[in-house]
């Protein structure tokens, strides 16, 4: 064979290579791993499947108290929202309608949506725990109870295993199901609180302040979704020869996100979007969930106060009961909260998660942070990972008894069951309790839930007051 031939020949396989990479490369994207806070929580454990268990726990450490704080399962859609699609089954009629008067070709049309009807048609309640979510909570509550055997060896007992839910049916239902699969045949109770007075689990529904600023946060928000939204919906109509608007688009993103987490339908609605487009609507609801519940606003997560003063309470009551040699049984082993993402998020925030150091030091300042960035672009905030149906956050309290070290207490967070590096702990996700309460609770443990939430609403926080001086500083000169 000559030079020639052989370089003709190399160019053909790195060709044919290239192309069958670009090819997988398509095959690989699952639609199920970008539905952002409607993502389901197996579809999170497959995705850290190839994490370790971190070995900075030391062998001589043993945990002495587990706090959680998850959100519900799985769950069906809202009265609301179940009305939104009985909407959408009309406006999908009348749009196919309208095309065939005015002789457009529908070729490109999908088969299914000429003709398609809410699966929800009917159903006048809605927002309750399906039977996905129930295993999602119940093989949760197994898998903790397996892998902290010191402390859940005890029998079942209301001062050893403190059980508390919001009083919506599916976070109670929520925290049945775990408790199903964490005490097996033993019957167990669980607490709940009327939501305008539950401050620790529903903290938002009390929060006037908060009340307030959501109005301009959704002004915010629409910023950076509008223009997402109209490029998209230029390309849909053109795609299908159909007149969809900005609202239809917006009610088909949630028909899909629907059908491929409750149904494992990925070809309907879902297969209306090109991947890049399914890519930016999800950075659109990640934006939302940042913007709302998240680091956007420091009050976001400052009113989450209740629920972090009872987790460091939880956590020195412990280490007085080990350090006074109190007997087996008579004392706090876990406390387990189910309820929200509006519950997570915010309290995900307040101990530091999906943060660099720098940008934990903004928080300490509470300044609000730089949205996620767009696609292609990496981010470390993304919905699915943040808080997926029965996403959790576990604070695991650790004893070290070494004769040689003056640090004998630790706290390591286990995010969706995985450890998590605290940026407020030099990225360690092992960290002395002191550290962990000095440096990332105390900050937050100096607010007030009644002075932030029902106090003067400040007009603009450190970053937005720097924001507005440069800008009139830019006008002057």
């Amino acid at each position: 064979m000559t030079m020639e031939n052989r370089a003709i020949l190399g160019l053909t396989i790195l060709f044919l290579c290239c192309d069958s990479f670009a090819s997988n490369a398509e095959e690989t994207f699952d639609i199920h791993h970008h539905l952002s806070t409607v993502t389901r929580y197996h579809v999170v454990k497959e995705t850290k499947k190839h994490l370790q268990a971190s070995s900075s726990t030391p062998d001589e450490c043993s945990p002495i108290h587990l706090n959680l704080v998850a959100r519900h399962g799985t769950r069906d859609p809202t009265k609301k929202n179940i009305k939104n699609m009985e909407a959408l089954s009309i406006r999908l009629k009348s749009l196919v309608k309208i095309a065939k008067e005015k002789g457009s070709s529908l070729d490109n049309l999908p088969s299914w949506l000429q003709g398609w009807r809410s699966p929800w048609k009917g159903k006048t309640k809605g927002g309750y725990l399906v039977p996905k979510g129930e295993d999602e909570l119940y093989n949760l509550g197994i898998r903790i109870r397996k892998r902290f055997p010191q402390l859940f060896s005890d029998d079942y007992h209301p001062d050893i295993y403190h059980i508390r839910a919001s009083q919506v049916p599916r976070a109670s239902a929520s925290a049945v199901a775990f408790g199903m699969g964490m005490f097996k045949h033993q019957a167990f109770a669980v607490i709940t609180e009327s939501p305008a007075n539950d401050i620790m689990l529903r903290f938002h529904d009390s929060c006037q302040n908060y009340r307030e600023i959501t109005k301009n946060q959704e002004s915010v928000f629409q910023k950076y979704a509008h223009p997402v939204f109209d490029e998209i919906t230029v390309s849909l109509s053109t795609r299908y020869n159909l007149n969809f608007t900005w609202n239809d688009i917006s009610s088909l993103w949630f028909l899909c996100k629907q059908e491929a987490s409750l149904f494992d339908i990925k070809d309907q609605a879902c297969g209306l979007f090109t991947n890049d487009e399914v890519k930016m609507l999800e950075w659109t609801d990640d934006v939302d969930t940042f913007i709302q519940r998240g680091y956007g606003s420091s009050l976001n997560y400052k009113m989450g106060v209740p629920l972090l003063e009872d987790v460091i309470s939880s956590m020195e009551q412990s280490i007085i009961a080990n350090k006074e040699g109190h007997a087996v049984g008579s004392y706090e082993k876990a406390r387990l909260r189910f309820a929200h993402a509006e519950t997570l998020v915010p309290f995900s925030c307040l101990i530091g998660l999906f943060l660099d150091e720098s940008e934990f030091e903004k928080l300490e300042r509470e300044e609000t942070m730089e949205v996620p960035p767009k696609p292609p672009q990496k981010r470390n905030w993304r919905g699915g990972d943040v808080a997926p149906f029965g996403g959790n956050n576990a604070l695991v309290l650790y004893h070290c008894p070494s004769n040689n070290a003056t640090i004998k207490y630790f706290v390591q967070v286990l995010h969706n069951e995985q450890p998590m590096p605290m940026a407020g702990c030099g990225k360690a996700d092992f960290c002395p309790f002191e550290v962990f309460k000095e440096r990332i609770a105390r900050p937050h443990l100096k607010h007030n839930y009644n002075n932030i939430c029902n106090g003067k609403l400040e007009q603009m926080d450190n970053e937005s007051y720097t924001t507005k001086l440069l800008e009139m500083l830019s006008w002057l000169f």
